[in-house]
């Protein structure tokens, strides 16, 4: 069965798959064909994944062509999705091999960026690494320096390495649960837990390193 991922806003959907769930748009495509179905998934995550790609590869095109791999992949895999799993984790951790892929055929790693923007609260929440590495102080001097301090964490972030910031990447920017994190990453959820301390940690230590030293 050939597929062509089509434009979501070109393709009307109808109200009553507006409504449906994830899981019930996607089984309704593996079982009926139902193109609207799928049109609405698209819908839905389009930003969200777009930009989560953008992130992960640093270059538009490359996200482009990862988004457009990933629900390609959701298309030949539909028949392979479980029963009772949610689409989400499923569909991130589609992305995440797209997007490894396609570092491995470009053979370079771009930069991640990372912004409060948008982060949704995990149940254990470790707070944001803004809250983390600048004072809360509302001072003249602080306002002054924040658009140095989120340059020096997008930088800082890019640096940690790939383990640390792949975790970084999905529950921070994201917003993901650490269960869907360790989904995506095939690993434990302590692991992805102990992966964000470090990168804190390694944080937290750059960050003093780089602060001037006083002088009483």
């Amino acid at each position: 069965m050939s597929k062509v991922i089509n434009n979501p806003q070109a393709t009307p959907v109808s109200s009553d798959r507006i409504e449906m769930s994830d899981e019930d748009l996607l089984v309704a495509y593996r079982d009926r064909a139902d193109r609207e179905a799928f049109n609405e998934l698209v819908r839905r995550y389009e930003r969200e994944l777009f930009s989560y790609l953008r992130r992960y590869l640093g270059d538009g095109s490359m996200a482009e062509d990862a988004f457009q791999q990933t629900f390609l992949q959701v298309h030949l895999k539909c028949d392979q999705f479980e029963v009772g799993r949610k689409f989400r984790p499923w569909l991130y951790t589609i992305a995440t091999n797209q997007a490894i892929d396609a570092q491995r055929r470009n053979k370079r790693h771009r930069s991640i960026s990372l912004d409060r923007t948008n982060r949704q609260d995990n149940s254990d929440d470790l707070g944001s690494l803004m809250d983390l590495l600048t004072s809360k102080e509302a001072s003249p001097e602080s306002q002054a320096e924040s658009i140095q301090q989120r340059d020096w964490i997008r930088e800082s972030v890019a640096a940690l390495p790939d383990t640390l910031r792949e975790a970084v990447n999905l529950v921070y920017y994201q917003g993901l649960k650490y269960r869907e994190a360790a989904d995506i990453l095939k690993i434990p959820v302590g692991t992805v837990k102990s992966r964000l301390h470090a990168a804190i940690l390694k944080l937290n230590e750059a960050w003093t390193q780089s602060q001037p030293k006083s002088h009483s």
